[in-house]
């Protein structure tokens, strides 16, 4: 059975599935649904709308399900999703998404460290590592297995590929794309994390390919969009990491950071493609 200290709030309308722990003075509103084993420490509060996935840990004073920071949001229904396993230190906030039956998403086995803010509509992959007042403005995504220093910050509709490795203090205005390691305000690209893809399981063969293909698209003969293209075309359906770079570089709204240091590209924003 759930545990529901006496001093907390708990709506009629929330679901609490077994061995739910809610702590002293938490606030659960509305149609709130909580997985197995999850438990909230004290001063949690949970907005309408919002679910958590089953062996959460949610710490004091972080708020889950408030509006959206959004002039477009007009009141309709929309969601926070929280996967399994999640940590969810002091003081976070995560806001509702705008646009009816949207969600803000945060992955399976994600840390989010005191002070960690996710706007609306963004999406938070799985194994994510968002050190102590990250900020990531809304629609903006972070690939799974990505880690964010202490106050990076991540403008609007900007992307984070996945097994990133961000510096503190960074300032993202361009997307990053998977593999890599970036710093800077605002942030370039400097090198590749090898040492997170070694610790994901990607062989020496695997990174060795992965850094050929950074150094075609950022150092080949042709503008950054055009060897995206190319590349893409020359491999067809061939999968493997390379293919996960093609595919997020060619989704790229906001175009992509520089490679500036240790070894990359020197190529002017024009010619890569912004």
């Amino acid at each position: 059975m759930p545990f529901v200290h006496p001093t907390a709030l708990v709506s009629p309308e929330a679901e609490l599935e077994e061995d739910v722990f809610i702590g002293p003075y938490c606030i659960v509103s509305g149609r709130v649904k909580i997985g197995r084993g999850s438990r909230l420490r004290a001063f949690v509060t949970l907005l309408d709308f919002v679910e958590i996935g089953p062996e959460c840990s949610l710490h004091e004073h972080a708020v889950l399900g408030g509006e959206p920071q959004d002039h477009a949001f007009r009141g309709e229904e929309s969601r926070v999703r929280v996967g399994s396993s999640v940590i969810i230190r002091e003081n976070v906030t995560v806001h509702r998404s705008t646009g009816e039956g949207t969600s803000t998403v945060v992955g399976d086995g994600s840390f989010l460290m005191e002070g960690v803010h996710v706007g609306h509509n963004v999406t938070v992959g799985k194994n994510v590592t968002l050190a102590n007042k990250v900020g990531l403005a809304g629609f903006s995504s972070v690939g799974d297995g990505a880690v964010l220093g202490g106050m990076a910050g991540v403008h609007q509709f900007v992307r984070v590929g996945k097994l990133c490795m961000i510096g503190g203090l960074s300032k993202i205005v361009k997307d990053i794309p998977p593999f890599l390691l970036a710093d800077g305000h605002p942030a370039d690209i400097y090198g590749l994390n090898t040492v997170g893809m070694r610790r994901a399981g990607y062989n020496s063969a695997g990174r060795s390919e992965v850094r050929a293909a950074y150094d075609t698209l950022f150092r080949g003969a042709l503008p950054f969009r055009r060897e995206v293209e190319e590349m893409a075309r020359l491999r067809g359906d061939e999968d493997g990491p390379v293919r996960d770079i093609l595919e997020f570089c060619s989704r790229s709204r906001r175009g992509v950071a520089l490679w500036t240091r240790s070894g990359g590209g020197d190529r002017t924003d024009s010619e890569n493609g912004h």
